[in-house]
């Protein structure tokens, strides 16, 4: 094997692992989505299904308003999601683009090349950390979701 060859594969498998990596962390970005979407549609039909079967009680009308509070926050939470999902898919094309650009660099000697290539990979890297803290700002809301949606249990055994 050429000794260039090795290096051009040692040097493209650092972007490859990469490309990787982004991609499992979009695949459960993309996961979350789905839940969150799910959720929301639920939590609606709950909604219609209060407001169906009840006259309006005060009871019914604080689930409808807890219901309401916690939609809203999930459509926050959602586009947070959303933005994670860009991030880790841009870092995607971001690598990809990094690999093939190293690619063409061995058999090219252009000038200014590297730099060019350097900063697709840079700007993957941003995009995985961008994608990441918004990541975590997610978890952080949906925490607060669940307070919201447990916050009647809590009621219910303090009357107990």
């Amino acid at each position: 094997m050429d000794p260039n060859s090795a290096q051009l594969i040692n040097s493209m498998l650092v972007p490859g692992v990469m490309i990787v990596a982004a991609s499992i962390l979009l695949l459960s970005s993309n996961s979350k989505y789905s839940s969150i979407v799910n959720r929301i549609r639920l939590l609606h039909d709950e909604r219609i299904t209060i407001f169906d079967q009840s006259e309006n009680s005060k009871q019914a009308l604080k689930q409808v308003d807890k219901i309401e509070l916690q939609i809203s926050h999930l459509i926050h939470r959602i586009s947070m999601v959303r933005i994670t999902i860009v991030s880790f898919s841009a870092a995607v094309l971001f690598f990809t683009v990094s690999a093939v650009l190293m690619g063409i660099r061995s058999n090219f000697d252009i000038n200014g090349y590297f730099w060019l290539m350097l900063s697709f990979f840079f700007g993957g890297l941003i995009a995985i950390i961008n994608g990441v803290v918004f990541s975590v700002i997610e978890v952080f809301k949906g925490y607060r979701i669940v307070g919201i949606e447990i916050s009647g249990i809590n009621h219910v055994h303090k009357k107990v």
